[in-house]
């Protein structure tokens, strides 16, 4: 959910509802996380679940699920249906209420876009994602035990198991690690440890001392901007260097 949805739901009224079709792949914000986004209830389809539908089918659907719908707001390139062969227009003829359509929204003359978003975050430009999207990206994950050789060679780390989410350029990140609802400065890693085992990551590092807290299953991570790539080092002490001076970077940051 990003500026340009935003531009659709200011036009719902108290009586408002969001309706996601949900897909299979990555998110920006998958399922229930949508809901600190809005006020409004949101109502999730499963793309699989009703990509069959033809255009009279789907707003049947719709008829049935919300009796007392008389009005639809869509952006300017809304298809649906089946193979999405319906149009805007035809969302006219077969909706009976209001169908009201959003141009198009940039924001320093970038048209704001899902698909736009993500590619920013594939290419690790956490400051554009963040302009479109109006907020810092996030993502959930579940705590894991990790390698063993942060707290002994590097730092200690908190490793994470991520799903749905997508998840930015590999690489090193000025980030907040949130740990039952506070949020604690990091560093995270994103990426094949290419020093040690070459398996893939995703762990952060607490900017403060949290020996005293329980980390809890689930952990969220905020992005605010890349320090660098990720990057092989010959030598243990090579990395960790790397690392501190990562460390340094965090800790100037201006969140």
């Amino acid at each position: 959910m990003h500026l340009a949805h935003q531009q659709l739901f200011s036009k719902l009224d108290t009586n408002g509802a969001i309706v996601v079709i949900q897909t299979s792949y990555a998110n920006l914000s998958p399922l229930t996380t949508r809901d600190e986004h809005t006020i409004y209830p949101i109502f999730f389809y499963p793309l699989e679940n009703i990509k069959h539908l033809s255009g009279e089918e789907f707003i049947k659907l719709l008829y049935q699920e919300f009796p007392s719908l008389e009005k639809i707001v869509v952006g300017y390139d809304f298809h649906f249906g089946n193979k999405a062969a319906y149009n805007i227009e035809n969302l006219k003829e077969l909706f009976k209420g209001n169908v009201e359509v959003i141009d198009e929204f940039k924001v320093e003359d970038i048209a704001v876009h899902s698909r736009v978003i993500r590619g920013y975050l594939r290419d690790g430009d956490i400051t554009q994602a963040t302009n479109l999207l109006g907020y810092n990206y996030k993502l959930k994950g579940y705590h894991i035990k990790g390698q063993g050789l942060g707290k002994k060679q590097f730092v200690p780390t908190i490793n994470l198991d991520v799903k749905d989410f997508l998840i930015p350029q590999e690489g090193i990140y000025i980030t907040q690690t949130i740990l039952n609802s506070t949020s604690y400065c990091s560093v995270t890693f994103i990426g094949h440890r290419v020093t040690t085992d070459g398996k893939f990551a995703l762990e952060t590092h607490i900017l403060e001392d949290i020996s005293n807290i329980e980390i809890p299953k689930v952990v969220e991570i905020k992005f605010y901007e890349k320090i660098r790539d990720n990057k092989k080092f010959e030598e243990f002490s090579e990395l960790k260097k790397a690392i501190l001076q990562d460390i340094a970077i965090a800790k100037k940051y201006t969140y």
